[in-house]
């Protein structure tokens, strides 16, 4: 069973709103672990809500971004994890880039659209 890694901010946290509590239920369906992935530095943890997610949350504070493989290299090492391991969506087409490019299987979310069906689908299809 695959790790789900999913976005924090624009994604799982709606700036000045909080949790999607639509995204949240829609993973709650799903079993597999879930890690939050984001840049926040110690600030940003605390603007954005951050502090209390209901999943483990993993940063570099931006040393480097989600939009440098390095990043997604940096938290496969720390939770002992490989590629194959994880599945991820994320809004930032270039951060979908960067976690492809390191083998990361990807979706890219349209925040704008948060379209749920088609995010249930791939974690249906990728996620076992």
């Amino acid at each position: 069973m695959k790790t789900i890694l999913v976005d924090a901010v624009d994604t799982f946290v709606i700036e000045n709103e909080g949790i999607s509590e639509e995204m949240y239920n829609l993973l709650e369906t799903f079993p597999n672990r879930k890690i939050i992935v984001t840049n926040a530095d110690d600030a940003q943890m605390i603007e954005f809500g951050l502090v209390n997610m209901p999943y483990e949350v993993f940063t570099l504070k931006h040393n480097p971004d989600k939009t440098h493989p390095v990043y997604f290299e940096r938290m496969l090492e720390h939770f002992s994890l490989t590629s194959d391991d994880v599945i991820y969506f994320e809004h930032n087409p270039d951060a979908v880039k960067s976690a492809e490019s390191v083998g990361i299987l990807s979706y890219r979310y349209d925040p704008e659209k948060k379209d749920m069906h088609a995010l249930r689908d791939f974690l249906e299809k990728h996620s076992v």
